[in-house]
């Protein structure tokens, strides 16, 4: 064997095994078992919490007894449970999935599409007659049935005897759509997974802040973070109902940039967030971050209140304030909310009273003014660069999912002699079609019946 003949054979097993492997990577099991599996990752990273620190899913999913005798927070950190959508495994699916639509695409669905586009004349009646539909008539031309074909939206295609014509290739065209947008809607995820971070930020009211504190991002996501600008936070605040519940709480937030300008501004509240230059805040918690008070004629001092461990769902803030500068005595302040009301304990722990922002109480010779309880929210930030891609994929998934209910319908005729035959197929709304067929038969011998009048007529005249 020459080396000529040896290249052609090696190009001939090459192309031979690529062809086997896109047909095994374009089969239909293998999609639904990789869409199967996406799903099911799907829902596991929504039913378990992303992205927590190791101490919650220590706390919340133990190893003694582990949750569904297996699920424990050592498995959920081994195998990224906890961060589901920025694994590599998870990735991969979307990737394999992905290779997976894109060979069905090329393998069956433009090949199909390119068969549809071409027009193909029977020339003898057998092949017509295997048609679903078909119907030899003693009546009728090619001539005649063309207009009533375009009258029907069909393109005609006729040479001599032989006529051919189609409507809705859109309905070939539109699964193809659809595999274009749901692998746009995977390459908006996998690029939203490696370039977005999720971060979360308590700031107290008055404050300037930069994102800092990502509790997951991507390998990619550093783009994505503030550098030249940051957000200072007005005014926070909470609306509380007539019997003390919270209503809503609120974030007055700004964007700084670097000079110290003020690019936007937004009072933002739970499902009402800031978006700004690819980031969006969202409002998710608050908490009481300090206390302004006031010894006798002093400065005023703000001291830092800390969330203290009740082992219940309500919450309070705690600090502790000096009356001596010898710290030898002091008073504890406990506060549940912003309302204004603070309590007060003595050093035995034994409650004295009860003061209003603006108030004060003595201790001896000192006079403990509050001045103000300071509020902080709690933000959750988050870009995702990829979600403008899903959604563009959503959309061309949905113009595709249209399209693909239009009927691809394709008639063909044959005259030979006095004999006339008619026939086509379509792939859906069947029951439709065949009324069209029968319809333009009627038509052909309705113009049959009305020809020998006129023929009739002018031989009289």
């Amino acid at each position: 064997m020459t080396t000529t003949e040896q290249t052609q054979s090696f190009n001939t097993t090459v192309k031979r095994g690529l062809r086997r492997f896109l047909r095994g990577l374009a089969n239909l099991k293998l999609a639904i078992i990789l869409l199967l599996a996406i799903a099911f990752f799907s829902i596991s990273g929504t039913v378990l919490e992303q992205g927590q620190t190791v101490e919650f899913y220590q706390s919340n999913y133990p190893e003694h007894p582990a949750l569904f005798g297996f699920l424990t927070w050592k498995v959920i950190l081994a195998l990224g449970l906890d961060h589901v959508y920025r694994t590599w495994w998870f990735l991969s699916l979307l990737v394999l999935f992905g290779s997976s639509l894109t060979a069905c695409t090329f393998t069956r669905q433009l090949p199909t599409l390119k068969a549809a586009r071409l027009w193909k004349y029977y020339s003898k009646p057998q092949q017509i007659e295997k048609l679903a539909l078909s119907a030899e008539l003693d009546t009728g031309s090619i001539s005649s049935l063309t207009p009533l074909l375009e009258k029907r939206n069909y393109r005609v295609f006729n040479e001599g005897d032989k006529l051919y014509a189609r409507k809705g290739i859109m309905g070939r065209i539109g699964p193809i759509v659809v595999h274009i947008g749901i692998l746009v809607i995977l390459a908006g995820a996998i690029w939203g997974a490696l370039t977005g971070f999720l971060a979360q930020e308590v700031v107290p009211s008055g404050q300037t802040f930069q994102v800092q504190h990502i509790l997951d991002s991507g390998p990619f996501a550093s783009s994505q973070v503030p550098q030249d600008w940051s957000v200072k936070v007005n005014r926070f605040w909470i609306d509380y109902t007539s019997d003390g519940n919270i209503d809503q709480f609120y974030s007055d937030l700004s964007v700084i940039d670097e000079q110290g300008e003020e690019r936007d501004r937004k009072t933002i509240h739970v499902n009402e967030p800031l978006r700004y230059d690819g980031v969006t805040f969202y409002q998710t918690n608050w908490g009481i971050s300090a206390v302004k008070i006031q010894l006798n004629n002093s400065p005023i001092f703000r001291l830092p209140m800390a969330e203290l461990e009740t082992g219940t769902s309500t919450k309070f803030w705690g600090t502790w304030v000096p009356l001596k500068p010898d710290l030898s005595q002091g008073v504890s302040l406990l506060a549940r909310d912003l309302q204004g009301t603070v309590l007060l304990y003595d050093g035995q722990g034994q409650p004295v009273g009860a003061v209003r922002e603006g108030s004060s109480m003595k201790f001896g010779e000192i006079e403990l003014k509050i001045v103000e309880l300071v509020g902080s929210t709690g933000l959750q930030i988050k870009a995702d660069p990829g979600v403008p891609i899903v959604y563009a994929g959503f959309a061309l998934l949905m113009v595709g999912v249209v399209m693909s209910y239009v009927s691809h319908s394709q008639i063909w005729a044959l005259q030979q002699g006095d004999n006339f035959y008619l026939g086509g197929k379509t792939n859906r709304a069947h029951l439709a079609f065949e009324k069209e067929i029968i319809a333009t038969i009627d038509e052909l011998r309705e113009s049959k019946r009305q020809t020998p009048d006129s023929e009739q007529s002018l031989v009289l005249n």
